[in-house]
């Protein structure tokens, strides 16, 4: 980061940019996401494996049907475990089409409780689930190894958690809303870090820099956005991040080079959209 004589210096730092689309959740119950499972909105034939006394018994339904059985879906899809009067309630493992398991509880067809959940192309995610969505403490492991821990409200990460940026080092730690970080202390593995408010992901509003000595700094993020049209003619909003310093401790030399130093390895990095 470079700060001029002025107090006022602007930060354009590729990483802020691209946690835009690094940490926004899109999370929605009709999309992939959401992976709504056979016989949860409709009804449809199926073949139902289950055990019974002696050997094994095929049905082309699970009405009334309590225990342990096989469920094989016309869609490609299937489930092994528990059932309680028809319905998927208990312990059991889904498979999806599309190469993507859940194992762990299940309530009322609903993946409900506790459980793991791999998808097949984003990571895996290990936590508490409430009516077919990540609800409640949870940890997600990315396929690019960030790691998210922390918790969840309807399918989005809600409230205290912390993000992994496992190809730079960096952290968010604080409070999120709504699939995004809001509030906390953005942190560099060489000990500087940011602490203040969150919009989009990036630093809006009043906020302090610290760095491994001890120097901080106190001023103001400032957001500018702008629409750019790519190749295939797509537009996307780009975000440009300013700071403005209040502190009269910017004269320093000392603190000047030391958080310049600090930030310079990160300068230019774009963690990849993962989330």
């Amino acid at each position: 980061f470079f700060f001029n004589d002025t107090a006022t210096t602007e930060i354009y730092t590729r990483s802020l940019v691209g946690s835009v689309r690094c940490v926004q959740e899109t999370v929605s119950t009709q999309s992939t996401w959401g992976f709504k499972m056979a016989e949860e909105e409709q009804k449809e034939e199926y073949k139902l494996i289950r055990e019974k006394e002696g050997g094994v018994e095929t049905t082309n339904s699970s009405r009334e049907f309590s225990g342990i059985g096989t469920a094989l879906y016309k869609n490609g899809e299937s489930y092994e475990g528990e059932f309680k009067e028809g319905m998927r309630t208990g312990k059991g493992k889904y498979s999806y089409l599309s190469g993507d398991v859940y194992e762990g509880d299940f309530k009322n067809n609903m993946k409900h409780g506790i459980g793991k959940m791999i998808y097949k192309q984003k990571g895996e995610y290990n936590g508490y689930w409430e009516n077919g969505q990540k609800h409640g403490e949870g940890i997600f492991s990315y396929t690019n190894k960030d790691v998210y821990s922390g918790w969840w409200k309807y399918g989005k990460k809600e409230g205290q958690g912390s993000y992994l940026f496992a190809e730079t080092g960096m952290k968010f730690i604080g409070t999120w809303s709504n699939g995004n970080f809001a509030k906390g202390r953005w942190t560099f593995p060489n000990g500087t870090y940011y602490e203040g408010d969150f919009e989009k992901n990036q630093p809006k509003g009043k906020g302090k820099w610290t760095v491994k000595k001890g120097n901080k700094l106190e001023g103001e993020y400032t957001q500018t956005a702008t629409e750019e049209e790519n190749a295939e003619g797509e537009k996307k909003v780009k975000i440009k991040v300013a700071w403005k310093t209040d502190s009269e401790i910017v004269k320093s030399s000392e603190c000047v080079n030391s958080l310049e130093e600090a930030a310079q390895p990160f300068l230019g990095i774009s963690p990849s959209n993962t989330i």
